[in-house]
């Protein structure tokens, strides 16, 4: 036998080895997971074509093997097979949450700066036509930095007693700025307070309520936080007396931006809604589950 000829043949050999190698592996996966009920038809009907056919020796073997096969070292293979997939699924789970957290993340970074840079404009406005007022906002949004950016990200920043602290921060300047023009009351029950609340979305809603409510106001207004248990369901409500939402115009990124991050968090159990109150103003409420952070003893 030539050289070349030997060398095909073992080539050939191998890819033979390996393709039944393959064909093995799948049989025995198939006997690990099959179940003894099925099992035992198929040997019943290979054994039945083994008589007929007159060979019913490879049959009876094929009976002893499998079932061998089966006791042995089926639980053990089972068992691998089941903790493969359960991995597998694992590793899918945890690509779908960090893709959700990345959104997360990219939607809160697009609404964090808003409020800075409208603040930093503010200022650099004030410093030619009232410079002492310039200088108390300027102080203001130093304190409101130093106590919030640190925890902005932070593990518990995510409650409803968080929130309402930044969002306090966040009034103290901007009544530095509207003076007597703004007024705000806070209503939110003590037991709340641990309740897990998205990030931010409590200052979004007041700020919305300034720009579009207040501000356009030539005397101002006041705004109402309130936060209520209702059957199972926090909400969280911001109510002013400005002039009111337009509801046939298009939602800014603000308002948008709460709703994906509720879908993404919540699915269909949360929503924000949006109404006109009969004595006017506007009326912002989420509601998501209520999930308290407390642990029992």
């Amino acid at each position: 036998m030539k050289a070349s000829d030997l060398n095909k043949f073992m080539d050939l050999a191998r890819e033979v080895l390996a393709e039944a190698r393959v064909l093995w592996w799948r049989f025995f996966d198939w006997l690990a997971l099959v179940e003894w009920r099925q099992l035992a038809i198929i040997w019943f009907i290979v054994f039945s074509f083994g008589i007929i056919l007159g060979y019913a020796e490879p049959g009876i073997w094929f009976i002893l093997i499998s079932f061998g096969v089966k006791v042995l070292a089926g639980g053990k293979r089972k068992a691998e097979l089941k903790a493969r997939d359960a991995t597998a699924q694992a590793d899918v789970a945890t690509l779908e949450r960090r893709l959700m957290e990345a959104q997360m993340a990219a939607l809160q970074a697009q609404v964090e700066p808003h409020f800075l840079f409208n603040t930093l404009a503010l200022i650099g406005q004030l410093i030619e036509t009232d410079p002492p007022q310039a200088a108390r906002i300027h102080m203001n949004l130093i304190e409101y930095l130093r106590s919030t950016l640190p925890q902005m990200r932070a593990a518990n920043s995510g409650t409803l007693g968080r929130q309402v602290e930044l969002a306090r921060a966040y009034l103290t300047i901007m009544q530095a700025r509207m003076k007597e023009r703004l007024a705000v009351s806070f209503d939110v029950p003590d037991y709340l307070e641990s309740a897990v609340f998205p990030p931010t979305m409590l200052q979004i809603l007041i700020e919305n309520s300034i720009k579009h409510g207040l501000e356009p106001k030539i005397e101002g207004g006041h705004i109402d936080v309130r936060a209520s248990l209702i059957d199972g369901t926090m909400q969280v409500d911001v109510k002013d007396n400005g002039v009111g939402f337009n509801m046939h115009a298009g939602e800014g990124i603000g308002l948008a931006n709460i709703r994906e991050r509720l879908r993404l968090l919540y699915g269909d159990r949360a929503e924000l809604v949006i109404e006109m109150p009969p004595d006017g103003g506007a009326l912002a409420s989420i509601r998501v589950p209520f999930i308290t952070t407390e642990k029992g003893p």
